[in-house]
């Protein structure tokens, strides 16, 4: 614990009470300690891990009309983010604080988000990258995809240092594995929250006008992602946690026994392409590939997936429904060396040091000569990841992989010799959606750094061989509570509970899902500081401390 407590024994008195040290919690932190707010900010982990699932994040984001888009003569603006956003997540006009989040990100994610992070010391690596395209074009128009030099790992520290650096005459109190077990209100007003503390034993009460609720998602509890899973749509027999395991949705909960609304609870960023963690944080912790553009899809047989192929980069939401609709839980990821080198990676911070530490060289060694370091570090670490100089070699390595007999040599050689195929006229004779798309990506020089030419699988001098067995893996909540353009938590009337704020992932990043059923990729991090923001403006002028 850092800072004072009141003279009254196991109480401690605040202006500001923030529930949850990821980003979002942080940032209202900093806004509200930087107008003279004292902060109490209360977070489950242990202070090493304060920042969340932010801590662990890659640090893409989803920016609009900004310098580097200029600099690479793309002309965004507002207007056509908004188009694509609404479009692509299928947000109706019944989905009025939704669309208002929506247009709010993008009127003001250049000053409040990219221009702010700049003047906080941060910088982004000078290209942008195009994901979320839609499979018929209906996704990004144009990239968007800023990365933050450093990883969300950098970013998330920084603004632990800026949260301390804000904190002149010791206004802040820092809570490390305390967990929140009820909120307390009077009179309909929300005035604090019962604690404890996990690792002495002890209760504390946490007394504040304004309680700001920052506690990630839904969906870091494998139980509460299947109770919100969306009806009609396939749900796999198993998946991985890529979540924060923290984020279960019991205070989503406990909110909406005063009255809060819980929205678009089923709506989910899941990824399509996930492994178990080598090293797990916690039980069924998984690792989150962005699979090659490359790699052929293929089901529990060997069998490639169609009639239309599976390709990463276009529509995350689509490509998770039919992976959960297979047969067995589970596919398969067919390449060869030459694609994994120039393709593959992980999700995160955790593997991808050469931006996480600024090791500019090295990253651009391997942007350029192939990352045989990583490909060699999972094919070490995690079983998942098989090699075989010939397809019957790897076949029985899948068979004993999985326990079963299912691939049969002779169907995933058919399968590889009915790709090859395709190069059997010249390159420029291809009929395959796959190429199609992957040459399509190729156009964009950012993402062509990272997708191979076109080739035969079976090239000479590709292999070895490599089959990575994947299944869905959890992220992040679309949904929860329904909040207003001052992240005020609003009930079934859309009145303001007085005295309680939403922010972050917690509030479906604002609205109670502002992204609909699809989000354009990197609105998440932009999410937690543009609503975190608001709730602090909100606080320092009054707003939502009496009834609305």
């Amino acid at each position: 614990m850092e800072g004072k407590q009141t003279a009254m024994k196991n109480t401690i008195q605040s202006d500001v009470l923030v529930i949850g040290g990821g980003l979002a919690g942080l940032v209202t932190a900093i806004e509200c300690l930087r107008s003279g707010k004292s902060v109490t900010l209360v977070d489950r982990d242990t202070p090493e891990r304060l920042g969340g699932l932010a801590l662990w994040a890659f640090g893409g984001m989803a920016l609009v009309d900004t310098p580097v888009q200029r600099r690479m003569k793309l002309k965004d603006s507002p207007e056509i983010a908004l188009r694509d956003w609404l479009r692509f997540g299928e947000l109706g006009e019944h989905e009025v604080l939704p669309r208002k989040w929506a247009s709010y990100y993008v009127e003001h994610s250049r000053e409040q988000v990219y221009d702010w992070l700049i003047e906080s010391g941060l910088t982004f690596l000078p290209a942008v990258n195009w994901v979320e395209r839609g499979m018929q074009g209906n996704g990004n128009t144009l990239p968007r995809y800023h990365i933050v030099w450093g990883t969300s790992q950098r970013l998330t520290r920084r603004m632990i240092e800026l949260m301390h650096q804000a904190n002149t005459g010791n206004r802040l109190t820092v809570l490390h594995q305390h967990e929140v077990l009820a909120l307390q209100s009077t009179h309909g007003v929300v005035v604090g929250a019962h604690a404890i503390n996990h690792a002495t034993g002890h209760a504390v009460q946490l007394a504040a006008p304004a309680v700001v609720l920052a506690m990630g998602g839904l969906n870091g509890s494998l139980e509460e992602t299947r109770a919100n899973w969306v009806k009609g749509r396939p749900l796999p027999a198993s998946m991985l946690n890529g979540a924060h395991p923290y984020a279960n949705g019991r205070l989503h909960h406990l909110v909406a026994g005063l009255g809060g609304q819980i929205t678009q609870a089923g709506e989910m960023w899941n990824y399509a392409a996930g492994v178990p963690h080598p090293k797990p944080h916690f039980e069924g912790h998984g690792l989150s590939l962005i699979p090659c553009k490359s790699a052929l899809w293929l089901n529990h047989r060997g069998e490639r997936i169609g009639p239309e192929p599976l390709v990463v980069g276009f529509d995350t939401h689509t490509l998770c429904q039919r992976v959960a609709a297979l047969e067995k839980p589970y596919v398969w990821h067919l390449l060869n060396w030459r694609i994994a080198i120039k393709e593959l990676a992980l999700s995160g911070a955790e593997h991808n040091q050469r931006i996480r530490d600024h090791q500019t060289l090295m990253f651009l060694k391997e942007t350029l000569l192939g990352n045989h370091r990583l490909v060699k570090q999972m094919v070490s670490e995690s079983r998942h990841f098989l090699l075989d100089d010939t397809l019957a070699g790897l076949a029985a390595k899948m068979n004993a992989l999985a326990g079963t007999n299912d691939v049969r040599p002779e169907v995933l050689q058919k399968t590889a010799d009915a790709f090859d195929a395709n190069f059997a006229l010249g390159d420029k004779l291809c009929n395959d959606e796959q190429i199609r798309r992957i040459e399509h990506a190729r156009h964009w020089g950012p993402d062509k750094l990272r997708t191979c030419k076109p080739a035969p699988l079976q090239a000479r001098g590709a292999g070895p061989f490599m089959a990575i067995q994947t299944q869905l893996i959890t992220r992040k909540s679309l949904g929860g509570l329904q909040t207003d353009l001052q992240s005020r938590v609003l009930d079934a009337r859309g009145h303001a509970l007085a005295g309680l704020y939403c922010v972050g992932e917690a509030a479906g990043f604002g609205g109670g899902g502002a992204c609909g059923k699809r989000s354009l990729e990197g609105t998440f991090l932009p999410g937690c500081i543009l609503t975190a923001r608001a709730a602090a403006r909100s606080i320092v002028a009054g707003r939502g401390l009496a009834r609305a």
